[in-house]
């Protein structure tokens, strides 16, 4: 059986997992099938490793994975970080004051660096529904701030997701990359950091280059990476704006849209 990429990249949430967190059955059978076939399956998401270790364990996951949106690659069997960048937070609270005397103020989160970085949740910071992610409340806003960070996660009270993204952007100027990552989740990342820049280091260790990769993704934050890997495909559940740079759209993560495409390839 062969396949025609060496490198299968694949976002979590929204693509790989189903609403549900987990991952289906068809999927792993067709992961286990490129894999079987000489090709890598690299895991990259916008979740920190302390985030994502609980899924890679469940699918018995050995290899590389890229998280916290680039920031950490991480070697899951050795259970070790391999790289880890993290956010300037002096630049960081420039960036953020910048932000609110645009659109006022803001709730926070952030995530702090390292295996074990938990991420600490500050006054009026929605935390999603769904299962349970390690988080602490933090009731003095000055904790946020007191250890190294991979990126702070911030919500306004008015302003939908693609607003606030824009809307930062534009008041960061150069300081800071700005992203939408997910529902309700906008962050703020080291500028120049991307999910492209976290894989394209994974790939380099495993000797594949943009050329060998093949990319699924849903969301905005995912555009680097599609542009970076030869071939990506948007989930049907996709953000538009992936949708548009995405060279094919497929079935939804209920529906396997992953293995949709893997199946058709082997």
């Amino acid at each position: 059986m062969t396949f025609p990429y060496k490198l299968v990249a694949t976002d979590l949430d929204g693509t790989l997992l189903r609403n549900d967190d987990t991952v289906s059955e068809r999927t792993r059978e067709a992961l286990a099938a490129v894999t079987a076939a000489g090709a890598a399956h690299i895991v990259v998401t916008g979740r920190a490793v302390p985030w994502t270790r609980h899924i890679l364990d469940d699918l018995g996951y050995e290899g590389l994975a890229v998280c916290g949106q680039g920031a950490q690659v991480y070697h899951a069997g050795e259970r070790k970080l391999l790289t880890s960048l993290t956010l300037d937070r002096q630049l960081a609270g420039l960036a953020l004051s910048k932000v609110e005397t645009e659109v006022g103020p803001l709730a926070l989160a952030v995530s702090r660096d390292g295996l074990d970085g938990e991420v600490l949740v500050g006054p009026g910071y929605r935390v999603q529904e769904g299962p349970p992610l390690p988080a602490v409340f933090a009731k003095d806003p000055a904790e946020l701030w007191s250890a190294p960070l991979n990126k702070v996660y911030i919500q306004h009270p008015d302003l939908d997701d693609d607003a606030l993204a824009s809307a930062a952007r534009s008041a960061v100027g150069n300081l800071v990359d700005v992203v939408m990552a997910g529902p309700g989740v906008v962050e703020i990342l080291p500028l120049g950091l991307s999910k492209a820049t976290g894989l394209s280091l994974a790939a380099r260790r495993l000797g594949l280059k943009a050329a060998d990769t093949l990319a699924f993704g849903d969301m905005p934050n995912d555009i680097p990476m599609f542009a970076w890997a030869q071939r990506g495909v948007a989930m049907a559940n996709a953000h538009a704006d992936l949708k548009a740079v995405a060279q094919e759209i497929t079935t939804s993560n209920e529906d396997d849209g992953i293995a949709v495409v893997l199946e058709r390839l082997l």
